[in-house]
């Protein structure tokens, strides 16, 4: 759409709560020409509020509508492009959201709170404060690590992908240590070098700055920019308005940056694609991975998906159709480590041969402890995961069984011995540990279980003089205690680290040559499908920790303490093979219809109690029930969600299924207006999650 001339109204997406119906661009006055995607501050109600010039409104002539003007308009910024639009107007049509609701959210907060001045006064002090860079000068091949066989075989194929119209989608499978980040490296050269920009999604924050530092080691002449939420509002917006106005070369972020506007975009890469991070779990729920593939054929760009463990979603992308795939990707393959150094050997620890007596005195049995103290003796270090922090899930009274459950949610409040308290990991409710039990007055409550800081406390009584230290979501609070206790790490001040999940993925630890799986049997059997698949996943990423460095690669191993040792994940976890452990559950997958085979949505309710919300899902059935069967589209009973209550908030779900993406779509349109009218019962908020990753 061309730019309206004055005196015609405008189409403005303005941030609109979900149950106003509002999902559509607003009709505002101009006095002047303004561009789609051109920033304005616009009247709504009694506020005045930010908004985005969009492409659709009618043309009919403004002297006749009865509409209100702008406010002013932020000219000193460029408009945001019209891909940028376009990406928007596809996620807020996918995942069910108003356009300005969704356009306003990936924008930086700190523009709310700006008028036109101030942002110029904003630009004008970055401006200054941006030194021009050095004239970048290409990469001195000799100063560069030679490439294996497999990377600069993977460098020739992306290459010509990139060349090729569109340009698609490359899934580069490389076991861990295999130099996928180099590739990312020379394929970013190869897209600065022409002038483009290059964006790079990290899943999790703490991965962010390990690899900036890469970046920018290779890179010294190129302006790079971070995006993600543990940003000041002021320093997000300072890089977020350098990509826009062309500034920044390149862009790494979390999920948010997919939406960062890039003029001359040139390549997206996502890294360790399969995670669950890149799914937004609350507003709107969108796949940045998803829209990572989208934005590249929108921008013509090409697109890198890296992982040691593939989504199943990709692997079926991925596969050709002759085997059963959509045949939308193309894999590259690292199949061996740079330096030549193995895979650590896989050692599945049978929990049913350790004694009970053991087992109730530590967490490890006596084979690992000693496997450890013999890396120490080695001056080498071990990477211990319990993905459970605090010292014990649960406090019980061995009279009354009474147990430390949160007043407020289904859930045990976790024994943190550090500050004696009982805290609950889901609303925050923190009470100090009861001298007795609240029940019957027995003194003698006992923790049940174990969490990574109990585990720090055992190793280090079990191993005298080494240094234990620990990872987790407690011990890095603060700001700067991650890169600290990284840096110990990697400066060899730790003998046995204990972590969470947060230290088994994307950290190059060089001497670290024993990692161990301490409790990782849950996720086996659990109700969500997807489980298994994470699981899988978790434990080849921390295997690779192991043995990152060639000269240890031999010597590195990875234990698995299990109580079922004979599981056919353990099986494929030997191997280190993903790609048979994800035809595996891809045929299991096929013969239960689920996804990739299947496509699901869910209708979740919250209310203050669990009979109001399963009543509103209900009722939200019966309005859609005819509409559905006419689609094809299966709506399951309501039932609580596995986390039922939070907060003191109850919450209950209801299951959408339908064969095909677009019938799925075109139900889920014509029923969610029904929905918006659905008064009684009565609820606190309802949502609308498409393809759930959680159910």
């Amino acid at each position: 759409m061309t730019a309206p001339t004055a005196g015609q109204r405008l189409a403005v997406a303005v941030d609109a709560p979900q149950h106003s119906g509002l999902d559509r661009p607003l009709d505002y006055l101009s006095e002047q020409a303004l561009a789609p995607g051109t920033l304005v501050r616009v009247p709504f109600g009694k506020r005045e509020v930010l908004g985005v010039v969009w492409d659709t409104g009618a043309d009919a002539p403004a002297e006749s509508m009865a509409l209100r003007g702008i406010v002013e308009h932020f000219g000193a910024l460029p408009p945001l492009p019209a891909a940028w639009r376009s990406l928007v107007e596809f996620a807020a049509g996918y995942y069910q959201r108003g356009v300005g609701e969704l356009a306003l959210a990936v924008l930086p907060a700190a523009l709310r709170d700006l008028d036109a001045a101030a942002l110029e006064r904003r630009l004008k002090r970055l401006r200054k404060k941006i030194a021009p860079p050095a004239a970048p000068a290409p990469a001195e091949q000799a100063s560069l690590r030679p490439l294996t066989e497999a990377q600069s075989a993977a460098l020739d194929a992306l290459r010509a992908q990139a060349a090729a119209e569109p340009p698609g989608v490359s899934l580069l499978h490389g076991v861990t240590g295999s130099g996928k980040t180099e590739v990312y490296l020379r394929e970013a050269q190869r897209v600065l070098d022409g002038g483009r920009q290059a964006l790079v999604l990290v899943p999790e924050i703490n991965l962010t700055p390990q690899l900036e530092a890469r970046f920018a080691e290779r890179f010294p002449n190129r302006r790079i920019v971070s995006l993600h939420s543990g940003l000041t509002p002021a320093q997000r917006l300072a890089h977020w308005l350098q990509a826009l106005l062309g500034e920044a070369d390149l862009v790494l972020g979390t999920r948010m940056a997919v939406f960062a506007p890039l003029p001359r975009l040139g390549l997206i890469v996502v890294d360790e694609e399969h995670d669950a991070s890149y799914k937004q779990q609350d507003g709107a729920r969108y796949s940045a991975r998803d829209l990572a593939v989208l934005r590249g054929r929108l921008e013509r760009a090409p697109v890198i998906l890296g992982s040691a463990t593939p989504s199943l979603e990709t692997w079926h992308n991925a596969l050709p159709i002759a085997d059963g795939g959509a045949g939308r990707y193309r894999r590259l393959v690292l199949a061996g480590r740079v330096g030549g150094g193995g895979l650590p050997r896989v050692r599945l620890l049978d929990m049913n041969q350790v004694p009970r007596e053991q087992q109730r005195a530590s967490a490890l049995a006596p084979a690992l402890m000693q496997a450890i103290a013999e890396r120490i003796a080695r001056g080498e270090q071990s990477l211990l995961l319990l993905n459970r922090r605090g010292y014990s899930p649960v406090l019980h009274c061995l009279d009354c069984s009474w147990k430390s459950g949160c007043p407020h949610c289904s859930a045990w409040r976790v024994f943190h011995k550090g500050d004696r308290t009982l805290r609950c990991h889901h609303c925050g409710f923190t009470e100090r540990v009861p001298r007795a039990c609240p029940d019957c007055g027995n003194a003698d409550i006992q923790p049940l279980g174990r969490g990574t800081e109990r585990l720090e406390e055992q190793l280090a009584q079990a191993l005298p003089g080494a240094r234990v230290a620990r990872l987790d979501a407690d011990t890095t609070r603060h700001a700067g205690a991650l890169a600290a206790g990284l840096a110990r790490v990697h400066a060899g001040e730790v003998d046995v680290l204990v972590g969470t999940q947060m230290v088994a993925k994307g950290h190059d630890f060089r001497r670290v040559t024993l990692v161990a799986a301490v409790q990782p049997d849950a996720a086996l059997f659990s109700s969500d499908f997807r489980a298994p698949e994470r699981l899988f996943a978790l434990l080849l990423q921390a295997a690779g920790r192991a043995g990152r460095d060639a000269a240890h690669a031999a010597a590195s191993e990875m234990w698995v303490q299990t109580w079922h040792p004979q599981h056919a994940l353990f099986a494929a976890l030997d191997r280190h093979d993903s790609e048979a452990y994800a035809h595996s559950q891809l045929a299991e997958r096929r013969q239960a219809g689920l996804p990739p085979y299947a496509h699901l949505a869910l209708l979740r309710a919250d209310a203050r109690t669990q009979e109001a919300a399963r009543a509103w899902l209900d009722a939200a059935a019966a309005l859609g029930s005819e509409a559905a069967a006419a689609a094809g589209v299966v709506l399951y009973p309501s039932v609580p969600t596995p986390m039922q209550r939070v907060a003191d908030v109850e919450r209950a779900q209801l299951l959408i299924e339908c064969a095909a993406r677009p019938p799925l779509q075109r139900f889920l349109a014509g029923w969610l207006p029904q929905l918006q009218g659905l008064k009684t019962p009565r609820v606190m908020r309802w949502a609308i999650d498409v393809d759930p990753l959680a159910i």
